[in-house]
């Protein structure tokens, strides 16, 4: 059997094969609410319905000035609980677990007035502001705002959390040395505000929920960091209670004299090396579109998990499609049986 579709269990999840949907914005809010509406419901139900392992969530927002626009999803209250709960328990007829990435834009805050961040430094990209800095309490109650969004999360039945601290956005933004200019102990200490990010969600979850983190392992802009780097930020991650890592790259600003290498599988290694090098499982992405380049990472012992992103926007039965073409068995609805037979 193809390993993409044989199961996986990390503590209390889980899954019927090892095709993750990582998250992907949709920017389909219909008002400045943050409010998912049937747009969410419908993409990520239909994912579901093709056969996905695990759906995570796009990013979503623990903070009103939190999203990267006024037309992302949030969860910073209670009010949000019931529409997320609707979503995760039409997912779970269908076999799949869903999880929800847990964020806050920071200074990539496009639409907040202004955004904030560790530092006043402005992303260098056209259109954004400057940010300003967070004050030492206000730090301290962003770290509770995330563990306010992963009890929301728990109560809507989510199988698990995963906290982004990739792509340029807050937890990001903190634990970079090009961002971070804080002369206070979270600018001493750059790891530190993700690291009690972490143990505060970890405090608010139940114990045998897993907590999975996206990270950046390498940052493209000129004296960005590199995976050594962010290996050791990633032990202190994974010593505060992250249990599985996302392992993307980038988005700290614009690519510098070395360039980004985007192909297919080109995040793949950094996700082997951070695999080995904290024993842990991870999930690797990056344009593992080809079914067979997807079992390729898996089969060499590179990740534990394959995200597919683009991919799944074009063709939400990958996974199905997928289990065709690599001789495995496919997890089709019986309604849609007739369309597999020849």
């Amino acid at each position: 059997m193809a390993k993409l579709f044989t199961p996986y269990t990390f503590k209390n999840m889980e899954l019927k094969n090892r095709v993750v949907m990582p998250p992907m914005c949709q920017y389909s809010v219909d008002t400045k609410d943050g409010m998912p509406n049937d747009w969410h419901h419908v993409h990520y139900i239909s994912r579901a319905v093709g056969g996905t392992g695990l759906i995570i969530v796009e990013m979503t927002a623990v903070h009103p000035d939190g999203r990267i626009t006024d037309q992302d999803t949030g969860i910073w209250d209670d009010h949000f609980i019931p529409a997320y709960r609707k979503m995760v328990d039409e997912v779970h007829g269908y076999g799949t677990k869903i999880g929800i990435q847990l964020g806050h834009a920071g200074r990539k805050a496009e639409d907040a007035n202004p955004p904030v961040g560790p530092s006043a430094v402005r992303y260098d990209g056209e259109g954004y502001k400057e940010p300003r800095a967070l004050t030492t309490a206000e730090v301290e109650e962003m770290i509770t705002a995330y563990a306010e969004g992963a009890r929301r999360a728990v109560e809507a039945g989510f199988d698990t959390v995963e906290i982004h601290g990739a792509h340029g956005y807050l937890i990001h933004q903190f634990h970079s040395p090009l961002v971070n200019q804080r002369e206070d102990e979270y600018g001493q200490d750059l790891p530190l505000f993700g690291e009690r990010v972490v143990q505060a969600v970890r405090q608010a979850v139940p114990a045998d929920m897993p907590v999975i983190m996206r990270v950046s392992a390498r940052e493209y802009v000129d004296g960005g960091y590199d995976v050594d780097y962010i290996t050791e930020v990633c032990r202190r991650y994974r010593d505060a209670g992250v249990d599985i890592m996302h392992v993307s790259s980038g988005g700290e600003g614009p690519v510098g004299a070395g360039g980004m290498p985007v192909g297919p599988g080109y995040q793949v290694e950094m996700a082997a090396q951070l695999k080995q090098a904290l024993d842990m499982p991870v999930i690797a992405v990056g344009i593992l579109d080809e079914y067979e380049d997807a079992e390729k990472v898996l089969e060499n012992d590179q990740a534990d998990l394959v995200a597919i992103g683009r991919a799944m926007l074009r063709d939400p039965y990958w996974a199905v499609h997928a289990a065709k073409a690599l001789n495995a068995e496919a997890d089709v609805p019986v309604q849609y049986l007739r369309g597999y037979r020849h």
